[in-house]
């Protein structure tokens, strides 16, 4: 017989009808209650036992971890927090579990711990709850730029340019690392491509060669930093979403991204309910443990519908300077970090902004030329005379920065200048400035880091939870 999934099941409450559910064990009460979690939903079926039709061996066997396929007919339950369950007339043990070997018992395992089960915590109510909205927010991605009009575009994922400028890069190569070693040197030209490459840090490059021509266009796939940092924001391999759109500015941008980021929220809202309300309970049990300023400023629900119901703030990095600064949090130095014309802004700096001063989302733009990358494109220079570019970061509570992006630099003398000031050698990107060549014109686009939102969907704080197998310094396992 088909199995149907759990999901279904309680879906269709197709009482009196017999089914097949096929699953994992969770647990089994008084030798007659089984709970069988298939993964399809945060919730459990109940699949009613008996030791007299099943037989005693077979029960011992039905520890945590096993997996199952029981047929039986549905009927409404009895018990508190279930609609229906299955009484079982056929119990097949498909795959059993040794108890004394499974490290996913049922009781509390810390986040460091499941990271080094990472093959197994799919199996725990957290992670299942993290990975199902991740597919949703995925597929709501695509759904979003498809219904907008634009292409889907496969940037390499191997490239001869530094899209950041930034060098911090994962070389690839099928020479001989021996031979490099004793011999101290390496020569490019005898390697696969001829020449010196490495894993993309962005697709962005390529998505603007695309967009002008196909108008509208995004990439949503793997990027790679080989950035020695351990910290709960950062992953050596993680994925972005880059759209790209001719004859846009910088507002059109804004536009487009806080759209972006509320259907996305919205989805998850209308699709990931049971998920999204069992992970706000553990975060609210996880806050309870942590020191009163630790704590997330509303609940998770509260915040996700903040970003749906509220336009976005929108001011300039000046301004938001200017209100740090004139701060009681500043004047009481209570930030970890400087504050002052010119600086990186921190996160602390951005959910001071987000979730102190105006408690809704908040999109700043106008940032200074000299921390932002060569391809922005630079504004008039301000009453002081500081350079800042058409820059623009979108902040949300609890994370600070989600989406960063620009109007790109469409001005050919320009982009070379800027391409000296940050030592890009321009024949490494001759493709790219030949754009501004022909037919040239107004664009903008931005990336938004996908375990990002995720992070602030779901409620996690550590970017490693949030994607199956984390890549990290000192790191590869899985």
């Amino acid at each position: 017989m088909p199995h149907a999934t759990i999901a279904e099941l309680f879906a269709s409450q197709p009482i009196d009808t017999i089914v097949t559910v096929k699953g994992w064990v969770r647990t089994l009460r008084n030798d007659q209650f089984l709970s069988v979690s298939d993964g399809s939903t945060i919730r459990t079926m109940q699949i009613v036992v008996s030791k007299e039709q099943h037989g005693e061996n077979t029960l011992k066997r039905l520890q945590t971890g096993a997996a199952v396929a029981a047929t039986g007919k549905v009927q409404k339950s009895l018990g508190k927090g279930q609609d229906i369950e299955v009484i079982c007339d056929t119990l097949e043990i498909l795959g059993d579990c040794d108890p004394n070997e499974y490290p996913i018992q049922m009781k509390r395992h810390s986040l460091e711990f499941l990271r080094e089960k990472a093959h197994l915590r799919f199996r725990t109510n957290t992670f299942g709850a993290v990975f199902r909205i991740r597919h949703h927010l995925a597929f709501a991605i695509h759904k979003f730029f498809n219904d907008q009009g634009f292409f889907y575009l496969h940037s390499p994922i191997i490239t001869g340019s530094d899209a950041e400028g930034a060098g911090e890069m994962f070389r690839v190569t099928n020479l001989n690392l021996d031979e490099i070693a004793k011999s101290g040197t390496v020569d490019h030209a005898e390697d696969f491509f001829g020449k010196a490459t490495n894993l993309t840090v962005s697709g962005q490059l390529e998505a603007e060669l695309a967009a002008l021509a196909l108008g509208k266009v995004y990439t949503f796939g793997p990027t790679f930093r080989a950035e020695n940092s351990n910290t709960s924001r950062h992953l050596a391999e993680f994925w972005m979403i880059e759209p790209e759109v001719a004859f846009n500015d910088i507002h059109d941008n804004m536009n487009l991204g806080e759209a972006c980021l509320k259907y996305c929220i919205q989805y998850a809202l209308d699709h990931c309910r049971e998920d999204l309300e069992f992970l706000q309970e553990r975060e609210m049990n996880e806050d309870k443990q942590k020191p009163v300023d630790e704590r997330q400023s509303m609940p998770l629900l509260e915040r996700l519908n903040m970003i749906v119901s509220n336009e976005f703030e929108r001011i300039t990095y000046t301004e938001a300077i200017d209100i740090l600064l004139q701060s009681n949090h500043f004047k009481k130095k209570k930030f970890k970090y400087p504050v002052e014309w010119g600086i990186d802004m921190q996160s602390e700096h951005e959910r001071y902004l987000v979730e102190k001063h105006f408690q809704k989302p908040v999109i700043i733009t106008g940032y200074p030329a000299a921390i932002k990358a060569f391809y922005m494109r630079m504004n008039e220079p301000d009453e002081q005379g500081r350079q800042t570019v058409a820059a623009m970061d979108i902040l949300v509570p609890g994370i600070g920065e989600i989406i960063g992006g620009s109007q790109r630099e469409e001005r050919l003398d320009l982009l070379r200048s800027k391409c000296a000031q940050f030592n890009i050698p321009e024949d490494h990107i001759w493709w790219y400035l030949e754009t501004r060549k022909f037919g040239t014109c107004t664009h903008a686009g931005f990336g938004m880091g996908f375990e990002r939102i995720i992070m602030f969907v779901t409620g996690m704080g550590n970017i490693r939870d949030v994607i199956p197998f984390p890549r990290t310094p000192l790191n590869a396992e899985f």
